[in-house]
């Protein structure tokens, strides 16, 4: 299906990058890290920051480096006012070859950007990368449904739409058809895989192959290979 596709591609190309941008951060931050040295510092304001209908207070810090100079910053990383208050004092670390590359010593000030882009990257990615196992899983296994499997003629019983799966607003198709096993007379109900398009049209025999698992019917793959394929 070619939706699934390009969303799978969507979602990697989303999350590939940004698990880079997370590995750059992390190693970006360990060798600022390396180097950098420690001083006291004072929140002495706070700098507020609109987003989406909410406030955030960015802390204003001032500390003295290891060439008595005052140095102020503005934290990268906001919150609520109630953080932290006036007067605060606050752990900093600093690059000794520039005192304005600097940063409040905790953890989510060094690491929070890496931690969010690890989680969003990684959840793009995780999605994109199910798309692209499931797909091939399947094929494998009509693969082998189709090379070891008993294959059955079973009756066409009709086309309908799958409403379980819906991708930008669209159901995809499936064919239902029966198949009564002569031996037991029990009735085994198959349905094929998804169809992008209405293949009612398409449709003028009575019966259609199945392969079935020799020791499990419920494995089966319907085989639809004599309708036409979907332009890309």
């Amino acid at each position: 299906m070619k939706i699934i596709s390009k969303i799978k591609y969507i979602f990697l190309a989303i999350g590939l990058p940004m698990l880079i941008g997370a590995v750059l951060s992390y190693y970006g931050t360990s060798s600022f890290l390396e180097d950098a040295l420690s001083a006291e510092g004072t929140i002495t304001d706070f700098e507020e920051r609109y987003s989406d209908g909410s406030t955030t207070y960015r802390p204003v810090v001032q500390f003295v480096d290891n060439n008595g100079q005052t140095i102020e910053f503005i934290s990268s990383i906001g919150g609520s006012r109630s953080a932290y208050s006036l007067g605060e004092k606050v752990g900093v670390v600093y690059s000794p070859l520039n005192s304005q590359i600097a940063s409040l010593d905790s953890f989510f000030s060094l690491w929070g950007g890496t931690l969010i882009t690890t989680i969003l990257g990684g959840s793009f990615s995780s999605v994109g990368v199910f798309i692209f196992l499931i797909g091939k899983l399947r094929n494998r296994k009509n693969g082998y449904l189709q090379r070891d499997g008993v294959a059955v003629n079973a009756r066409f019983q009709g086309v309908r739409l799958n409403h379980t799966l819906s991708v930008n607003g669209r159901n995809p198709y499936v064919i239902d058809c029966h198949w009564t096993n002569p031996e037991t007379y029990r009735v085994h109900v198959f349905e094929s895989d998804n169809i992008w398009f209405d293949p009612s049209s398409y449709i003028n025999i009575e019966e259609i192959r199945v392969f079935m698992d020799k020791k499990n019917t419920r494995k089966y793959y319907v085989d639809t290979s004599f309708l036409p394929q979907l332009a890309k």
